[in-house]
């Protein structure tokens, strides 16, 4: 017999197994000996009290086993002699789009532009050191995407949009913990996705199929409205009656390309703001009431929302116990990011707080007809890195400072390797963009104690929060509105925005691709 309980369990009494078993008996009510196995389905904070405590949905099988489900990998067989399937992207769209082909059938062929992402390690090291950007091989482009480098939160409301369950089994198959399988808000962290990322890469190919780095794909075989394959590198020609466009949200060259062969792309709301960084103390104290935080407590983390002259204006990948990192994909700009560890311990934490852009904010960008809001994207990140030295440094006020249009005299600490210094970044953001963050933030102090306070340092620029171009598709197919055989697919088409969005994005793509070969 299986039976599933609710157990409220206080922090202190979260590994202990006894006891844990014990409240389940009681709540299932059966004696604790006749419980033969516990499962841990869900597991969330609820922090709404005085006391913070954690609720476990928790599976009971009395006098039984509890039911095993197969490895996905245990279905998997050699494609290498298959039909082939192009992917441009080696992210999380790319690699579980590979995955899902290859459950299916289908030879995946992946081209990245970056690296590896053991070799991309240096590139990472001489962004934040040296302040030398690669273009092909940075936060954004190489192996994993820019979800390799973003603490590896796997929380989504995308329910309806695929099977996260499958996603999150594929990661824990490919050397992620199980808890991902039961945490409201799982994550990995930057630390431990880049083996866990390899191992998919090695699962691809020992089952026949290919990933090729340093493959920037250069050109688009496009003819009469159809896609027939892709130039590799400006002289290597693949073809494949199907091409996965997965590059994420930061390939610009792609839509340039896209736009050039007449491949029908649109402009697409997208959000621009700054990365604001507090103490994990503080946090800590507002969110639990009590610094240091209790044992079992993970770092606290925060979601604020608000609506600013008819705008959204809200935080957005929160990284609780994390670090500001550089993530500019060309010289001459500056972009921010946030990532985490594993163990989220850095004494720091960081959230990007942004502004909804639509289209009708556009107007001065309009002669750059689709690409308008990229150029708004750029002119930004262009003009915060040419007030600088000319390095990474981080242009940054204090959090009342910036709130109240004036520069900051000195800074508090931060985790921005690359470092800080005082800029007027009032000035700086256009100014619709800065007026609304600058009334979002009083706003979200009023919501959360100790959040506006002169000890947080604002960032610029948090800017690549989406796609600010969209390639269209249709729903029931996932192929291209127009282009026969191209599948748009993940952040970078507007179709996804996060690593589990993004896979399971690739996953419905593949199942597209193989009906759409059914047919052919």
């Amino acid at each position: 017999m299986l039976k599933t309980v609710e157990i409220k369990v206080l922090p202190k009494d979260l590994n202990d197994d006894v006891f844990i078993k014990d409240r389940a008996a009681k709540l299932a009510l059966v004696s604790p000996d006749d419980i033969s196995e516990l499962r841990v389905l869900r597991r969330s904070i609820d922090a709404r009290q005085r006391q913070a405590f954690y609720r476990l949905r928790v599976e009971v099988a009395v006098n039984e086993p509890l039911p095993s489900e197969p490895a996905i990998l245990d279905s998997f067989q050699n494609v290498s002699e298959k039909d082939p399937v192009i992917i441009v992207g080696a992210g999380p769209c790319g690699y579980f789009a590979a995955l899902e082909l290859i459950e299916l059938g289908l030879k995946p062929i992946i081209f990245d532009r970056g690296k590896d992402v053991r070799a991309r390690r240096r590139d990472l090291k001489a962004i934040q050191q040296d302040g030398v950007v690669n273009p092909h091989s940075n936060y954004c482009f190489g192996e994993g995407g820019a979800g390799t480098y973003s603490d590896g939160k796997l929380y989504t409301r995308s329910h309806k949009r695929g099977k996260i369950k499958k996603a999150l089994q594929l990661f824990v198959e490919h050397g992620a913990k199980s808890d991902i399988m039961v945490d409201a808000h799982p994550h990995i962290g930057s630390n431990k996705l880049p083996g866990i990322v390899a191992n998919m890469r090695e699962t691809i190919e020992n089952y026949g199929g290919e990933v090729h780095f340093g493959a920037m794909v250069t050109d688009l075989l496009v003819e009469n409205g159809k896609i027939d394959g892709v130039i590799v590198n400006d002289k290597e020609e693949h073809r494949a009656k199907a091409t996965v466009i997965a590059t994420g949200h930061s390939a610009r060259d792609m839509y340039y390309l896209l736009h050039k062969k007449g491949v029908k792309i649109e402009a697409k709301p997208f959000a621009l703001g700054v990365r604001i960084e507090h103490s994990q103390s503080l946090i800590d104290q507002s969110q639990y009431r009590q610094s240091p935080r209790e044992e079992n407590l993970p770092a606290a983390s925060y979601s604020l929302v608000t609506q600013v002259e008819g705008r959204g204006v809200f935080s957005f990948c929160m990284c609780p116990g994390g670090l500001v990192v550089p993530a500019a994909t060309a010289p001459g700009e500056i972009v921010v990011n946030g990532m985490s560890m594993s163990r989220r311990d850095s004494p720091f934490a960081n959230s990007g707080t942004v502004v909804e852009v639509q289209n009708s904010d556009l107007a001065p960008y309009a002669k750059h007809g689709v690409f308008a809001a990229l150029e708004l994207q750029k002119e930004v990140e262009q003009g915060l890195f040419n007030y600088g030295d000319g390095s990474q440094k981080g242009p940054a006020q204090r959090l009342t400072d910036f709130a109240r249009g004036r520069m900051s005299r000195d800074l508090p600490d931060s985790s921005y390797i690359p470092g800080l210094y005082p800029a007027p970044l009032h000035q700086l953001l256009p100014k619709d963009i800065y007026s609304r963050l600058a009334q979002g933030v009083r706003v979200f102090g009023k919501k959360m104690g100790g959040y506006f306070t002169e000890n947080a340092n604002v960032i610029g620029t948090e800017s690549r929060t989406s796609s600010p171009i969209k390639i269209p598709r249709d729903r029931a197919t996932y192929m291209h509105t127009e282009t026969v055989g191209l599948f748009p697919a993940g952040e970078g088409a507007g179709y996804a925005g996060g690593i589990i969005s993004a896979a399971m994005d690739g996953q419905n793509v593949a199942k597209g691709i193989a009906r759409f070969y059914e047919g052919s």
